[in-house]
């Protein structure tokens, strides 16, 4: 099923050379090192970054915006709003189509890998992220 959505994701790309990724993570530095990592895809056009540090900010663009961001890397655990919780929401609220969901956590146990699955999340990643592994994910050549 992963591989069919992320598929999907790469075709709506190709269609319209841009992919949009929304990242909520409550790490501020992680905005500067997802556009330093993805400097070149983010400068030939290929990939445009949306940034929130709740997921509540995250929500509230994804109504203002409705299916821009065609993927969204989530972190699990930030205060107020639970990358888990904000999961959810989308997966009920986001159906048509639904965006997919990737979630990070430093923590890769099993029951937060469990869970994410059991609420409809596309992948698991672990930080330190591993930008090779991810850009290949998306179909993005490193």
């Amino acid at each position: 099923m992963l591989r069919s959505k992320l598929f999907s994701l790469h075709n709506i790309k190709t269609k319209t050379q841009l992919m949009k990724i929304l990242v909520v993570d409550d790490e501020k530095d992680m905005q500067a090192l997802f556009e330093q990592r993805f400097r070149k895809e983010i400068r030939d056009g290929k990939t445009q970054f949306v940034f929130a540090t709740s997921g509540e900010e995250a929500l509230n663009y994804l109504l203002q915006h409705n299916h821009e961001a065609v993927l969204i890397l989530s972190d699990i655990n930030m205060p107020g709003m639970t990358g888990l919780q904000l999961l959810e929401k989308i997966k009920l609220e986001h159906k048509a189509p639904p965006p997919v969901v990737m979630m990070i956590t430093a923590y890769g146990d099993e029951e937060n890998y469990n869970r994410a699955m059991q609420l409809g999340a596309d992948d698991f990643l672990t930080k330190p992220l591993d930008f090779i592994l991810l850009k290949d994910k998306l179909k993005i050549p490193a």
